[in-house]
C-alpha cells in the first residue's frame, strides 16, 4: 500500500503587495505564502503574517521594526488595514 503525504499549505498565495493611506505614504514588498515583508519609504522593514480565517477571508498582521503595527482583512478584492493611529491603509495584491 502506498500513502501520500498531505501537503500543509495555507493556501494564501504569494506576490507583490502595494498600500497607501490617505496622505499617499506607501508600505510595499513581497509575500510568499502566509509570510510577508515590507518595506515603507522611510527604509522602515515591517514584517507580517497572513492567516486565513474559517470565513475565507484573510487577516493581516504586520509589524515594524519601530514598534508600530498594522492589521487589517481581505476578503478576496482589496485589503484594508488599519494602523495603531486610526489610519486607513488600503492596497491590493499583484
Amino acid at each position: 500500500m502506498l500513502f501520500r503525504r498531505k501537503r500543509s499549505t495555507s493556501g494564501i498565495r504569494g506576490g507583490f503587495l502595494r498600500f497607501h493611506d490617505s496622505s499617499n505614504r506607501v508600505v510595499a514588498g513581497p509575500g510568499d505564502g502566509d509570510y510577508i515583508h515590507l518595506r515603507d519609504e522611510f527604509g522602515n522593514e515591517w514584517g507580517g503574517v497572513a492567516e486565513r480565517q474559517p470565513d475565507d477571508t484573510i487577516r493581516y498582521r504586520f509589524r515594524s521594526s519601530n514598534g508600530d503595527f498594522i492589521t487589517g482583512v481581505s476578503d478576496g478584492y482589496g485589503v484594508i488595514l488599519r494602523d495603531q493611529k486610526g489610519n486607513t491603509w488600503r492596497g491590493f495584491i499583484d
